[in-house]
């Protein structure tokens, strides 16, 4: 179905961070949009004020009659949703146009360039930085991005005019094999959704996979040191990035007073001066990969200079809740052993000296399963650790995997509790650190307010 000709689309797994992203581009184009998620959220809520029309109970009867003409309403889900959902089915069986998610991202590379960012961690800041750059330039964009942009409250920019797409490419259930970017960053290939892939080997593969899709002529900015081998078509121009090395990297970096600076140096130009508006130092590389995109897409260094410094951050990736002189307060959605490694080690070089206490919420049975002993490897950066019990998601328990798994390998030197997610204020509360960061990408960010209040009387 090409786009110019659907009349409606129906979302099953509407009030998803990606899914909602599409739905709103097709409110933009005026097409009737309905769908149905499991329960109501601020993006939810949003998308019904903007004209969806949304339900919260798997019933084929609530489905609007405008999305029950196969011939002209294109039904989208997310490989979350189970393969016996009724509404799924119902469509499925009835010769509807039933596509993926990912396989609509797909036909927006090929309508406009597709600029998108894979990886293990580091893709939504670094995808949401890119769509600030290219959106604040001569050039604009159209972004669909897996967290909430902090400069426009929304996970979603549009353009009647750019050619220009700005694409997380999300590696889950292999769904960026769909897309067909015109340029594409890689951030990270440590290995994750080890339940979808079975093995390090598979993953690998899978983004080599990925590297074959980016279209004749494009680009390839490839993080320096990955262990993936990178086969890309004729004419494509493959660049390495990295914080001190490659083709893209920073110079002259300096770090303090809550600021970071330094020079970026590109194969396409230096620019000197780059201030990060989100000033941790992972957002070092985020920034070289996003202004390698920029530089690629034909931003001017001056667009990129102010774009860095006006970058706001996203919804849960370091986001600073408080910062005062008796603490510091932010959360991140880290949920893989890399990321928190990096997450920690950025706040223990913005504060220096400080005593920090994580608090982590894990996600998922299988991925606890797989890299509890990495998870403690890194949580032992902190000087204190909280953990709760796991977040199922989409996962039924596996017995005997626990956050214990964790807890018990945990270095020696840290001061280590295991408590419900409901206690977790007064572990802050009866803390004595001065920086705390809660890591996690399930529901344990509901208690940022109560903890932030916390601090604010301290």
């Amino acid at each position: 179905m090409e786009i110019q000709n659907i009349k409606s689309v129906y979302f099953i797994g509407i009030g998803g961070i990606g899914m909602s992203a599409i739905a709103r581009y097709f409110l933009h184009k005026g097409v009737f949009v309905a769908g149905y998620d499991r329960t109501p959220s601020d993006l939810t809520r949003h998308l019904e004020t903007e004209g969806a029309h949304i339900h919260y109970e798997e019933s084929v009867e609530q489905v609007p009659a405008e999305c029950k003409d196969k011939g002209g309403c294109l039904v989208v889900y997310t490989p979350a949703i189970p393969a016996e959902h009724r509404e799924l089915v119902f469509f499925k069986e009835n010769g509807f146009e039933v596509e993926k998610r990912a396989q609509v991202l797909g036909v927006l590379t090929r309508a406009h360039k597709g600029l998108c960012v894979a990886g293990t961690h580091g893709k939504t800041t670094t995808s949401t930085m890119a769509a600030h750059l290219l959106h604040e330039s001569h050039l604009d964009c159209n972004a669909f991005l897996g967290g909430i942009s902090k400069n426009y409250g929304t996970n979603y920019i549009l353009s009647a005019s750019s050619d220009y797409v700005v694409i997380e490419a999300d590696e889950f259930d292999r769904s960026f094999h769909w897309l067909t970017p015109y340029a594409s960053v890689i951030t990270a290939t440590d290995p994750d959704h080890l339940d979808i892939y079975g093995s390090k080997a598979a993953y690998l593969e899978s983004f080599r996979k990925y590297s074959s899709l980016i279209r004749p002529g494009g680009y390839l900015v490839l993080h320096e040191g990955l262990e993936m081998q990178p086969d890309v078509q004729e004419g494509v121009t493959v660049y390495l990035y990295g914080r001190d090395n490659g083709d893209f990297h920073a110079e002259h970096i300096r770090i303090g007073d809550g600021e970071i600076t330094f020079d970026f140096v590109s194969p396409m130009g230096n620019i000197s001066g780059i201030q990060l508006g989100v000033p941790v130092s992972v957002n070092i590389e985020n920034g070289i990969a996003a202004m390698a995109l920029a530089q690629i897409a034909g931003a001017t260094s001056d667009e990129i200079r102010r774009g860095m410094a006006s970058f706001r951050g996203v919804d849960r990736r370091f986001d600073f809740q408080l910062k005062s002189e008796e603490a510091v307060f932010l959360t991140d959605y880290a949920h893989h052993p890399a990321e928190i490694r990096q997450s920690i080690l950025s706040v223990r070089e913005l504060y220096r000296g400080k005593r920090i206490m994580a608090i982590f919420q894990p996600h998922l049975y299988t991925r606890t399963r797989d890299f509890y002993k990495e998870f403690a490897e890194s949580l032992s950066l902190a000087d204190e650790v909280v953990l709760t019990d796991i977040y199922p998601a989409r996962e039924e328990p596996i017995p005997g995997v626990t956050s214990r798994l964790i807890y018990d390998n945990l270095a020696p030197s840290v001061q280590k509790v295991l408590c419900q997610k409901e206690d977790v204020p007064g572990m802050v509360r009866r803390s004595e650190a001065d920086v705390f960061i809660l890591l996690g990408a399930g529901d344990i960010e509901a208690y940022a307010p109560q903890i932030t209040e916390i601090l604010k009387t301290r």
